[in-house]
C-alpha cells in the first residue's frame, strides 16, 4: 500500500536518522528511483546493495534526515555529506507537497556556507526544482564520472 493509499495528510516530522532507519531510508530512495524512471538512468545496483549501502556507509557516515508521518511512515529522506546533497528523494505517491522543500531548506540551514549537488541531465523536474530554490548550475559533464555513465549537471548554491 502506499502512503497515497493511507490518506496521508500533514503533519510530517523529519528528524535525524539513526541506525535502525536504514531500511525506511533505503526504501524511500528505491521507489523514488524506481518511480523515476525515464527521467533518470536505471541503478547500476541490485536492491540488496543499495540497501546494504544505506546501511554499512551512508547512516553511519553521513548526515541522514528522515521524514515520516504520523504513524512513522517513511514519507522523505536526505542525505548530506560534507557541503553536497548527497541524496534526495520523496516518497513517489506525495511528490509536490512541500516536503522536498522543507528537506532542501533544512539542508540550507545546515550547511549556510553553501551547498552543491548533481542531478542527470535527462531529470528536468530535479532541475526546476533546484533552480526554484536558488541553486544555480555550475557545470556539465558527458557523465563518464558517475556509476550510470549519463551526462549530469551539477548545481551550486550559495547564501545571498
Amino acid at each position: 500500500m502506499s502512503v497515497l493509499d493511507t490518506g496521508w495528510r500533514e503533519p510530517a516530522t523529519t528528524r535525524r536518522a539513526g541506525p535502525d532507519d536504514a531500511s525506511a531510508v533505503a526504501d524511500v530512495i528505491i521507489r523514488s528511483r524506481r518511480a523515476a524512471a525515464g527521467a533518470i538512468p536505471a541503478s547500476v545496483h541490485s536492491d540488496v546493495e543499495i540497501r546494504e549501502w544505506i546501511s554499512a556507509v551512508v547512516v553511519p557516515e553521513r548526515e541522514v534526515w528522515l521524514t515520516e508521518d504520523d504513524n512513522g511512515r517513511p514519507l522523505a529522506a536526505l542525505v548530506l555529506d560534507g557541503d553536497w546533497i548527497d541524496q534526495l528523494y520523496v516518497e513517489p505517491a506525495i511528490t509536490g507537497r512541500g516536503l522536498g522543500s522543507q528537506l532542501v531548506e533544512l539542508a540550507k540551514s545546515r550547511r549556510p556556507e553553501g551547498l552543491q549537488l548533481w542531478t542527470f541531465a535527462t531529470n528536468i523536474g530535479a532541475q526546476r526544482f533546484y533552480l526554484r530554490h536558488g541553486f544555480t548550475e555550475a557545470e556539465r559533464t558527458d557523465g563518464s564520472g558517475n556509476e550510470e555513465k549519463a551526462p549530469d549537471i551539477r548545481f551550486i548554491w550559495s547564501p545571498v
